[in-house]
């Protein structure tokens, strides 16, 4: 089983470290178990001041983070002009509410797709192009959307942007987290993560400025969506590959052939880690059906359950996403001291207990349950950019972060769906004409199993806190080509910075103790 799952790893945190080895060891599948509660001790690494660990990224590493940041916050706006806009454009198509959502669900189901595409692409051919591509789509699909005339214009436009969506996530956080400081990973990955929650208060913002309020109606919020990918792609365009990809290039070009080279490591990887693929895909999938069982139909709760008004509504709404945003941070950068599985389970446990309150609260008090609810949701989502980067194989970090995450979010879509449909089960006196639900009865026990799931998931799944991305340190990678294959391209490496092309003495000193072969640090089984 080790050669799926392979072991926990826990890496010396000293200022000077060198890789920890990556070769997996056989484990019976007894083996393994017996391991799961052991390695789930907080391994409590020093924990620095925050204001230090954001000072560890240089000019560089920042100017990667804000781009994937930036990016990443633009998609989730993208993705919710169409959830704001559900009236108004059943409206001008003369069509159902549920037949306007179907353009939510069509996007929903063809991320994988785009995942799948701009995943590989990046792996392959490097994450400027693909990123620069997936957001030009971004530009032409809003546009396109902005100016449907029909229903049919309108699915087609909805279809192609869930392709173009469903690249962006594994790009955005290769692009940000690979070449950021170890220590400050768990940070940075909070940080990241509520890009999206960022994202949806900046859609409520500007559908309240910019919808119904010109002759044109929803159209000029798609039109404005269209704008800010312009600007993201003259950034990225500023800025070069990541250091991280760029070694696994020369050791391709080392090896004479770039293609076959990368088949060789595809074969590696899915030899390799099969196993942890499909556990990668139904952990994402306990996440998205986290984020999505507290949320889709939590504003229909609050209105027809405890009768709140619209304005009520948006409130509660903005504070959640509030306490979404602390709590991808504060969790994020726990899981560096405490570790990932334990940080997530532990935030869990606490968004569970809080489950009763969030749903059977039915005055404004609700307002301080929903803020420390998705604190909790998403705190466990702060921890998952960085878990899935270190748990991905190296030559592929690009594709499974982005494929898993929208695998599980496709096997999540019905959500709120099955909320709604067992809700109608429970039915309330009517108010007028209005039919009323406990649905906050349905999501307190369908989010309690969620956590449930998510935490056996976690719980039974490995760690590899605070892996190396540093190729030399990959052993697909040296698997595939050899490892004179890497030391030859290391050198090579070396000299040229040693000429002076730009590399730090910390590189330098990185370089040398892997070619002397030392290696600090500890495994975990």
């Amino acid at each position: 089983m080790a050669d799926h799952f392979s072991h926990d790893h826990k890496v010396d945190s000293s200022p000077t470290r060198s890789p920890e080895s990556h070769t997996p060891e056989e484990m019976s599948i007894g083996e393994y178990a017996r391991t799961r509660l052991s390695t789930l001790k907080p391994p409590m690494h020093k924990a620095p001041n925050p204001i230090t660990l954001l000072r560890m990224l240089n000019t560089k590493q920042w100017l990667f983070f804000l781009c994937g940041f930036v990016a990443w916050t633009w998609d989730a706006f993208d993705f919710f002009t169409v959830s704001l806009t559900v009236e108004d454009l059943a409206e001008e198509f003369d069509k159902t509410t549920t037949d306007i959502t179907w353009g939510i669900t069509l996007v929903l189901m063809l991320r994988s797709v785009g995942s799948i595409a701009f995943g590989l692409a990046a792996d392959r051919y490097g994450r400027k192009w693909p990123f620069v591509i997936n957001n030009l789509l971004f530009i032409v699909l809003e546009l396109g959307t902005g100016f449907c005339q029909t229903y049919n214009q309108f699915l087609a436009c909805r279809a192609l942007f869930g392709i173009a969506m469903g690249g962006l996530y594994g790009n955005a956080a290769a692009t940000a987290l690979e070449d950021c400081p170890e220590e400050a990973r768990g940070l940075i990955s909070g940080m990241l993560q509520q890009g999206y929650a960022f994202g949806y208060l900046l859609a409520t913002a500007f559908a309240r400025g910019l919808v119904n309020t010109t002759s044109h109606g929803w159209r000029p919020l798609f039109w404005f969506g269209a704008g800010p990918p312009v600007l993201i792609i003259i950034f990225r365009l500023c800025l070069p590959e990541t250091a991280a990809y760029q070694e696994r290039e020369a050791i391709r070009q080392e090896r004479g052939n770039i293609g076959s080279t990368f088949i060789a490591e595809g074969k590696v990887a899915l030899k390799r880690h099969w196993l942890l693929l499909i556990y990668l895909v139904l952990l994402m999938a306990g996440f998205n059906f986290m984020s999505h069982g507290s949320q889709d139909l939590y504003p229909t709760m609050l209105k027809n359950q405890y009768n709140f008004s619209p304005n009520a509504v948006t409130v509660t709404q903005v504070v959640a996403n509030l306490g979404a945003i602390s709590g991808g941070t504060v969790i994020g950068y726990c899981s560096q001291i405490f570790g990932r599985r334990f940080s997530i389970i532990f935030i869990c446990v606490i968004g569970g207990a809080l489950l009763y309150p969030y749903t059977f609260t039915s005055s404004k008090a609700v307002i301080a349950a929903a803020f420390f609810e998705q604190f909790c949701v998403q705190g466990a989502w702060g921890v998952i950019p960085i878990h899935l980067m270190e748990l991905s194989p190296g030559s592929f970090r690009t594709f499974v972060v982005g494929t898993s995450y929208q695998l599980g979010n496709l096997a999540s879509s019905a959500s709120s769906t099955i909320e709604s449909t067992i809700g109608s089960q429970f039915p309330l006196p009517p108010k007028g004409h209005t039919k009323r639900y406990k649905y906050g009865l349905v999501m307190c026990i369908f989010m309690g199993c969620v956590y449930a799931y998510v935490i056996v998931l976690t719980f039974i799944g490995p760690e590899y806190l605070r892996r190396s991305f540093d190729v030399a340190h990959d052993s697909d990678v040296s698997e595939a080509v050899g490892h004179n294959t890497i030391e030859s391209s290391m050198k090579k490496i070396h000299e040229r910075e040693a000429m002076g092309m730009g590399m730090s003495d910390a590189d330098r000193a990185d370089i040398e103790e892997v070619e002397k072969g030392t290696a600090h640090g500890t495994e975990r089984v």
